[in-house]
């Protein structure tokens, strides 16, 4: 889109908006945008190439995504990836999560079985980690399932001497949690689950934990689309970290804590239109990268260089830079991260296609992730989207490829 195509999308959605009788305000609240981004998009600051956000546009217009933008194309009836059925993967998890987490020791009741020795509690949350790593998110449901109630009633019964590591097992086990429920679209448990991974961090005297947990709980925010408290769980951390990361002494795995932080703000600045901060985060974000100088995976947050131009990458899509989206991507070797960060990656270069309207390379791109990573391409909220915008760029002929992933989607 030209400068002077956006100036006219931003004109027009302008018109509509006072036709409505709505505020930029009220728009942005319809849309979970922030009014700063509304008011660009009608300044032609912002341009609006994704279908799915000019049909978002025109749902909270309540007119037809053609009079926001005539060019648009009609939505058929192709399968919509953005009704696409969505998985029931932590289901089980969802319910282990429900009340007391171990309602019977408040009685006095013995524990059903005999709680499993710390050296398991151990392998138990190393292995949920490495199974939301690998977005194999059913089975990491049966697991923690299993898992937490144990921790729950063994840290109610242990001696005094194993309750300080209970309660740090119990804190990475409620950030495993917060993380799956964030990448399958379901907010309000993650929320739970990390102000519970926040209460046993401090339980276990690790403040490190602490702001682990606030960096699950950012993410869960921003996928309510509740960026104003995503950014202040993220600058109350930073506030406190970032006079601590001037001392040369500063431990890295703190300095990764620091960077993945930066990377919060940068994206909830790209999702608010703004550039200039998405930019001073992403350069902060780089900074302390440099100073790792390597891909580390401390608080298994993946902060490293390779992280933060992956969310260069991100945050150029969201913010409508396709072009550098994908000038950045090709310099990205995200082979020694793990498959669900490879995957989201090649989400975000298929995204970068889509607003370029290349249905082929976008189309190449979700295949190579769904390689990866098939249950996070099957319900990621972005992959429904781009599915959807490919869909409606490619009718009335839709590959044969893209139509196999929509309805492999619909079936997962």
């Amino acid at each position: 889109m030209t400068v002077s195509d956006a100036k006219v999308v931003g004109q027009r959605v302008k018109e509509l908006r006072r036709a409505a009788g709505m505020s930029q305000s009220d728009l942005a609240a319809a849309m979970g945008r922030s009014e700063s981004w509304v008011s660009q998009v009608e300044r032609g600051v912002q341009p609006v190439e994704r279908l799915s956000i000019l049909q978002a546009l025109a749902d909270a217009l309540k007119v037809a995504v053609q009079e926001v933008r005539p060019d648009a194309s009609t939505p058929t009836a192709e399968p919509d990836a953005e009704e696409l059925p969505r998985s029931n993967d932590l289901d089980g998890l969802r319910v282990a999560l429900t009340g007391h987490p171990a309602l019977g020791s408040l009685f006095g009741q013995p524990p059903a079985e005999p709680a499993p020795a710390l050296a398991d509690f151990r392998q138990g949350v190393d292995e949920a980690w490495t199974l939301v790593h690998a977005s194999r998110y059913a089975v990491l449901s049966d697991h923690l399932a299993r898992l937490l109630p144990s921790i729950e009633a063994a840290v109610r019964n242990a001696p005094a001497a194993e309750r300080t590591e209970l309660h740090s097992l119990r804190a990475k086990a409620y950030q495993v949690a917060a993380t799956s429920f964030t990448r399958q679209d379901q907010a309000d448990a993650a929320w739970i689950a990390a102000d519970r991974a926040l209460q046993a961090a401090e339980l276990a005297g690790e403040p490190l934990e602490v702001v682990a947990s606030l960096f699950r709980m950012a993410h869960a925010f921003m996928r309510q689309k509740h960026l104003d408290q995503a950014e202040q769980a993220a600058k109350s951390a930073v506030a406190v970290m970032a006079p601590r990361a001037e001392a040369p002494t500063c431990p890295p795995e703190e300095l990764s804590l620091l960077g993945a932080m930066n990377l919060v703000l940068a994206v909830i600045n790209a999702r608010e239109g703004n550039r200039r901060e998405t930019r001073a985060h992403l350069d902060r974000a780089r900074e302390i990268a440099a100073r790792l100088g390597e891909d580390r995976n401390d608080f298994d947050t993946e902060f490293g260089p390779t992280n933060v131009e992956i969310h260069a990458v991100s945050t150029a899509v969201e913010l409508g830079d396709a072009g550098l989206a994908l000038e950045v991507a090709e310099q990205v070797d995200t082979s020694g991260l793990s498959p669900e960060r490879q995957g989201r990656f090649l989400l975000d270069v298929a995204r970068a296609h889509a607003q370029r309207r290349h249905v082929g390379e976008a189309t190449a791109a979700l295949l190579e992730a769904e390689a990866l990573t098939p249950e996070q391409v099957h319900d990621h909220h972005s992959a429904r989207e781009v599915i959807r915008d490919l869909i409606q760029l490619s009718e009335p002929r839709v590959p044969e490829s893209l139509r196999g992933l929509a309805e492999r989607s619909a079936a997962g």
